[in-house]
């Protein structure tokens, strides 16, 4: 690739580990650039001939210098064989499989980390090349940018099959982290490990034929490569030429698509619910209770529950049957049933998650299935809370207290803010277990269901005709009490807040599920459900405005305590999913719509808020008679 390549390293004293990936950094470049410097044994280029002899002795010199290790006496020997092969002018591919073999040993003997902590963003690399390398390597990558006039020597051409595939993605990686001496290839210290590993694989993958990744797309959801490819691991570390060489042409393409699209090494939620529940099964027969109920839980909120609405647009009852019976396996869990009867209730289980799978199927949802269902997740999750806003505004309006407004407005504009954060954390900076997202569900859908009684009692008050009256005389010329505009916030903040995680977890399973050719119908599908959740909230606003006074308060009251109740219920639900609460199982079948579902606790729940609203509205009535007198 170049005359100059790393001279620097040679000199440079380095610590062990560092020391160690110094060495693969030099292994990588003899195998791709021996070839620039001999062919058919005799030298092609005296200078480049010359730095292979200087790299090959550095790396003797440098394996010798390696932290004492079983292994190390044979890395040695490897590093003399393969200088010997240099002095030899042995042919190209001896010397390639050679450094690769010497390369793989020191990995496996000093236990080197080699591959991304997680998948790297795509999108984010095709960022930071447009940014960084463009300029010289040209905005396809073929080394004809604006700045390579005169560079000496050229950028590198990444449409160079027959080279890129000497290439690994930790090769590109390591020239990204430690730089090229003499040249202006500059090692890129001001990118982060995360971004230096997405800038790898969009260059590993620049020059990938379509047709050769979307072969690899098609082997890989066929089921193929995936004893070979478990994690990130052999698409970081090996070649094209090397997979091609130990496994045939179809490992090389297979590697396109993952270097392309890393998130597809990502166990599927139904494989991963799978696992989890082998893991279940295990974990109770060795007695740890405890573990096994952990297990199951994790299995159905990190995996099967971010494909029950995929699931429920293809078959729902499959679906609700899963959900029970994934239920009924951590209730058995918790009373202590036999091994011999839990594992029939996992058998069950399995059969369901297994059904699921083929009915998803692995090839993505098709355009329908993935526009239904992102239809049906953002107006699911979304209804609740664009009634209550709708319900709040419309009052706001009714009684002319425009100065209420911006609270309204700044509570859910707050909570779409503070949920894009929580995203993004999320994402970028740790991770959320799903059982803490059910926590943060019940605990906001609790506070949302207390604030929301609060607001309806006091609508409710406002109803009968002296109070009203006497709302006005009090009000007239001022705003409203800071407590009762403090409690409008709350309720805007905490009805959209509390449906952020879900909504973006939904549609993150949904996005990978449905891949590229199924992304348009998923943000056709999101946008259809945002129109028709502002026609919704739009039509009550609209309607609510055409009521006399009293019956407003009556209509508006009842249905924020009908909204209570129901968030009563998906908070107590979302507790008991995340393990924070037990649950008794009742034989019905749940009606999410009206935060219904078959347990004691959660019915109890909503049945104590019901006895909250009747004496509420009770001690309200009794205050206007009282007042009437």
């Amino acid at each position: 690739m170049t005359r100059f390549v790393l001279l620097f390293l040679l000199f440079i004293p380095l610590a062990s580990a560092q020391e160690a990936q110094t060495i693969l950094h030099l292994l990588d470049y003899i195998g791709v650039d021996y070839p620039e410097a001999v062919e058919n044994g005799k030298v092609k280029n005296g200078d480049e001939y010359k730095e292979m002899l200087e790299f090959t002795a550095q790396v003797t010199a440098q394996v010798k210098a390696l932290p004492e290790n079983a292994s190390k006496p044979a890395l040695v020997a490897g590093a003399s064989a393969l200088a010997g092969l240099v002095q030899e002018k042995a042919p190209a591919p001896s010397v390639a499989e050679a450094s690769g073999r010497l390369r793989r040993a020191i990995v496996t003997a000093y236990h080197l980390k080699l591959a991304p902590r997680a998948a790297p963003d795509p999108v984010r690399g095709k960022a930071l090349y447009k940014e960084n390398c463009a300029a010289c390597h040209g905005a396809e990558g073929r080394g004809d940018g604006p700045a390579a006039k005169g560079l000496e020597p050229a950028p590198s051409n990444f449409h160079d099959l027959e080279r890129m595939a000497q290439r690994s993605a930790y090769g590109l990686y390591n020239t990204i982290t430690l730089g090229v001496a003499g040249t202006s290839m500059a090692p890129f210290k001001q990118l982060s490990e995360d971004e230096r590993w997405a800038l790898a694989f969009r260059v590993a993958n620049l020059g990938a034929p379509a047709d050769r990744v979307r072969e690899g797309e098609r082997l890989w959801r066929a089921g193929e490569g995936r004893e070979l490819f478990p994690d990130l691991g052999p698409v970081a570390t090996l070649s094209a030429k090397e997979l091609a060489a130990q496994h045939g042409s179809e490992a090389a393409r297979i590697q396109d698509y993952l270097r392309a699209h890393p998130e597809a090494l990502k166990p599927s939620p139904i494989a991963f619910a799978r696992q989890k529940l082998a893991d279940a099964l295990e974990a109770y027969r060795k007695g740890d209770r405890a573990a096994a109920r952990q297990a199951a839980l994790t299995g159905y909120l990190e995996g099967f529950e971010l494909v029950e609405a995929s699931l429920a647009n293809v078959d729902a009852s499959l679906m609700r049957e899963t959900e029970r019976e994934m239920i009924g396996l951590r209730a058995a869990i918790e009373r202590g049933e036999p091994a011999d009867a839990l594992a029939a209730r996992a058998d069950r289980v399995d059969a369901l998650l297994a059904a699921a799978e083929k009915k998803l199927g692995d090839g993505g949802l098709s355009a329908a299935t993935a526009f239904t269902a992102s239809l049906v997740i953002l107006l699911r999750e979304g209804l609740e809370a664009i009634f209550v806003l709708a319900a709040i505004i419309a009052f706001v309006a009714k009684t002319g207290r425009r100065d209420a407004l911006p609270w309204v407005h700044a509570g859910w504009i707050v909570a779409l803010a503070l949920g894009a954060l929580t995203w993004v954390i999320a994402t970028f900076v740790v991770e959320i277990s799903g059982a803490n997202r059910e926590l943060t569900e019940g605990v906001t859908a609790l506070l949302a269901a207390a604030v929301l009684l609060y607001v309806g009692y006091w609508l409710h008050g406002k109803s009968y005709a002296q109070a009203w009256t006497r709302f006005l005389k009090d009000q007239v010329g001022r705003a409203l009490e800071k407590r009762t505009l403090w409690a409008m916030a709350a309720v805007s903040f905490f009805a959209v807040y509390r449906e952020m995680f879900e909504i973006v977890l939904f549609y993150q399973a949904l996005w990978v599920q449905a891949g590229e050719a199924g992304q348009a119908p998923v943000l056709g599908g999101a946008a259809a459900a945002a129109v028709l959740l502002a026609a919704m909230g739009l039509a009550i606003f609209k309607y609510s405005l055409r009521l006399p006074i009293g019956p407003f308060f009556n209509v508006m009251s009842g249905l924020l305590v009908v909204l209570a109740v129901v968030f009563t219920g998906h908070g107590v639900a979302a507790l008991q999913e995340a393990g924070a609460m037990s649950a008794h199982g009742l034989g019905f079948e749940p009606v999410p719509l009206l935060g219904i579902y078959p347990s004691a606790e959660a019915i109890a729940a909503q049945v104590f808020a019901l006895a909250l609203v009747a004496a509420g509205f009770w001690a309200a009535r009794r205050s206007a008679m009282a007042h009437a007198a």
